[in-house]
């Protein structure tokens, strides 16, 4: 293990009882033998803790306390990641509680990007995305949160298109999921996020912010896929802000057009 001293220069420290960094006189062979198999057997035993461990996170099903999920509730599952969808969303989620905080986390994603400003894409993506018989109040209740004063007033056009010189950001980043109630064919599922949103230039007067909240979605099992009921948002969990530099709007703007976002597929 090596460690930095006060004068900027690297010492080693050596094992415990050695004042030989070449290992003094020579140990017996049996005892070197003797250590190899401990090493060995530690090494089988951690793989095997592994394996046990991912099985055991895909394994999760309806038995499971929906009320105290577990930290390996939202362990990856080792599914087959699923394929894109309608309107180009993730589609195809297993029909599990896993399944259900993946999709709660996708559909998140998806209902926070900056397409849902856009009339017509936001149609397409609520359509993807909503059961059936929710899909009309679903689509309205929308239409009206977008409304063409709410696009004015943060800077917007018609269509969701910013300013020329400027660059629109909207983007929903899942850290946690928690299913909140569960059964084979229901799903309320929390998605903790970080969200970034505003516009970035020069002339903004809404540069971007970060905050963060929770989406509340409640899902149903239909056909072969989890499609939304509800969805609803809440303030928070907040975490205290670091201190990193703020950065140039120009840096925002490359940032936002040359790092894709994410898809969340278990």
């Amino acid at each position: 293990m090596s460690l930095g001293d006060d004068t900027g220069r690297t010492r080693t420290r050596l094992p415990e009882g050695s004042g030989d960094p070449y290992g003094g006189a020579r140990r017996n062979g049996r005892s070197s033998s003797r250590s190899l198999v401990t090493v060995v057997g530690v090494v089988v035993l951690l793989i095997a803790a592994i394996a046990f461990a991912n099985r055991g996170g895909g394994d999760s099903d309806g038995e499971e306390g929906a009320d105290s999920p577990k930290a390996a509730a939202t362990a990856p599952s080792g599914e087959k990641p699923v394929s894109a969808g309608a309107a180009g969303i993730p589609a195809g989620f297993a029909h599990d509680r896993q399944g259900a905080e993946s999709a709660a986390a996708n559909y998140a994603v998806a209902l926070g990007s900056a397409e849902m400003f856009n009339p017509a894409r936001r149609h397409e993506v609520v359509q993807a995305l909503a059961d059936p018989g929710s899909l009309e109040r679903l689509q309205s209740g929308f239409d009206a949160d977008y409304s063409a004063d709410f696009l004015q007033a943060i800077g917007l056009d018609g269509d969701g298109k910013a300013p020329d010189g400027s660059t629109f950001v909207s983007r929903t980043l899942p850290v946690g999921t928690k299913v909140t109630d569960y059964s084979d064919n229901a799903a309320t599922v929390e998605v903790w996020c970080n969200g970034l949103f505003g516009l970035a230039g020069e002339k903004s007067t809404t540069p971007v912010t970060s905050s963060w909240f929770t989406v509340i979605t409640k899902l149903t099992w239909r056909g072969d896929d989890w499609k939304i009921l509800e969805t609803s948002q809440k303030t928070g969990p907040t975490p205290v802000p670091g201190d990193n530099p703020v950065s140039g709007s120009d840096e925002i703007s490359k940032a936002v057009q040359e790092f894709g976002g994410f898809t969340y597929a278990r």
